[in-house]
């Protein structure tokens, strides 16, 4: 046989063999059974097809089929209107071949994402998920938890699948996500899909795009000083790349995130930071989704007021749909950089959500922070806001503050409660011109609002660690 024929040959069978092969429909794994839809809203489901194969979608909760056609490369995408919360449903594809999801919820669908103390499970020895563990048997929660993964470029798909809330899978989920949902699930009685983006050890440049740390040169000379670390990728966009981007066409309610402690040495850019990336992944997503952190907690950091600065940089981050829960109170050692209270954390996370989300108050959200300042004579006169029941301590007279005059010296000063605002004081002041109120690494303040939610930590002053002292 002519060489040149047996080449012919050869060649017309390979591409029939890639005619079968590439024109079998394909999903990615977000997609697929057990998953939880976003309710009332034109979610996206895509895929990979042959080149121009015509694609229905088919659904059991309406009679609607809908058709498109892939592109030259084999992309394909509809969107398709969600019903209110219920299920379960099947979703049915169609191409060369069928694919039919089973067990399909329509719901509310939540992202959770950060390091560790988001990351930190049952596995982990996490008491609270340990106990909670054996009572973890909810049809009406499921999980979506992506492995640890990097990539130098943005990926169409990632490895991991939907599960039933279950025990044994409850235990690998991130804590603070699993009480975020159940208490989703319970107030507002629709089922809720979580997926578990976070690692432990991660900087925040890790979760922005290459291209806004690169395009900012503030950010990029902070991001250049994050030493590299055993546990973590430190590179920007290497976990955005393969553990966000792979989701953003899928439809959400939200985002809630912990973070911060691999970022407290370059504390000064976190604010411009974490702002980047919440407008990255909105713009991302094409939705202005709302976004709910947590402040990291107090712990003993080798710097000096590494901690207060990193949560002071988190207070002053100023997005719309965007806000803080503080947990200066729910620390039980401060020399542990992971602390055991995960469910009184994804409450307060849960409060804010149902509240600012859903418009259903379940609990308080709204925590005290500084107003404004009057000096009087020797005292100075703290005005808060978010204290419209006024403030309480534990244990005493209120604790954690400082004043300090002119000479930027800060002695520990006396203070006292008078309506929504307290008087603060120190003999060794005389003329004082600043305050300082839980600025220290392992501060535990323990003043509150009557609602039982801690005020958040302040200073008045913006003077640089380097030119004040303590007494």
């Amino acid at each position: 046989m002519h060489v040149r024929f047996k080449y012919a040959l050869v060649l017309i069978a390979f591409q029939s063999i890639l005619i079968i092969v590439f024109g079998e429909i394909r999903l990615p794994a977000v997609i697929g059974n057990n998953m939880v839809l976003q309710q009332r809203t034109a979610v996206s489901l895509w895929g990979w097809g042959g080149p121009g194969e015509r694609i229905t979608v088919s659904n059991s909760w309406s009679k609607s089929i809908d058709t498109t056609i892939s592109t030259s490369d084999g992309r394909w995408k509809v969107n398709i209107q969600t019903p209110v919360a219920g299920g379960p449903y099947t979703i049915t594809f169609k191409g060369q071949n069928s694919i039919t999801l089973e067990n399909v919820l329509i719901g509310e669908v939540w992202v959770c994402s950060g390091q560790s103390n988001m990351e930190w499970s049952a596995l982990n020895n996490n008491k609270q998920a340990l106990e909670e563990a054996p009572n973890a048997t909810n049809n009406q929660i499921r999980f979506f938890h992506i492995p640890r993964t990097t990539s130098e470029y943005p990926q169409d798909d990632c490895r991991a699948s939907w599960k039933v809330c279950n025990p044994e899978d409850m235990k690998k989920f991130s804590s603070i996500g699993y009480f975020f949902g159940k208490k989703l699930n319970k107030e507002l009685k629709v089922p809720v899909g979580l997926i578990n983006t976070s690692w432990g050890g991660t900087p925040a440049e890790v979760w922005t795009p290459k291209d806004v740390i690169d395009d900012d040169k503030l950010l990029l000379e902070a991001a250049n000083k994050i030493p590299e670390n055993p546990w973590g990728p430190v590179t920007a966009g290497k976990a955005y790349n393969a553990m966000v981007y792979p989701i953003t066409n899928y439809s959400i309610a939200g985002a809630i995130w912990y973070q911060g402690e691999t970022n407290t040495l370059t504390a000064y850019m976190y604010t411009r930071l974490l702002s980047s990336m919440i407008q990255s992944w909105r713009q991302a997503w094409a939705i202005d989704f709302p976004f709910y952190y947590v402040q990291i907690a107090p712990y003993g950091y080798g710097t000096e007021y590494a901690g207060p600065l990193l949560r002071e940089a988190q207070t002053k981050v100023k997005l719309s749909k965007t806000n803080m829960v503080v947990i200066s109170d729910l620390v039980d050692n401060v020399n542990d950089i992971h602390p055991q209270n995960k469910a009184d954390v994804a409450t307060r996370l849960a409060n804010m959500a149902l509240a600012q989300t859903y418009s259903l108050k379940s609990g308080p959200y709204k925590y005290p922070t500084y107003k404004n300042m009057t000096v009087d004579g020797d005292k100075i006169r703290i005005e808060f806001e978010n204290v419209e029941s006024g403030l309480m301590t534990k244990n005493g007279e209120p604790a954690e503050f400082t004043i300090a005059g002119d000479d930027k010296v800060f002695y520990k000063a006396t203070a006292k409660i008078e309506g929504n605002a307290v008087v603060v004081m120190a003999k060794e002041v005389k003329k004082p011109v600043a305050v300082r109120f839980g600025f220290k690494n392992k501060s535990i303040p323990n003043l509150f609002s009557k609602e039982g939610l801690p005020v958040n930590l302040f200073r008045t002053d913006d003077w640089d660690s380097g030119t004040i002292s303590e007494k």
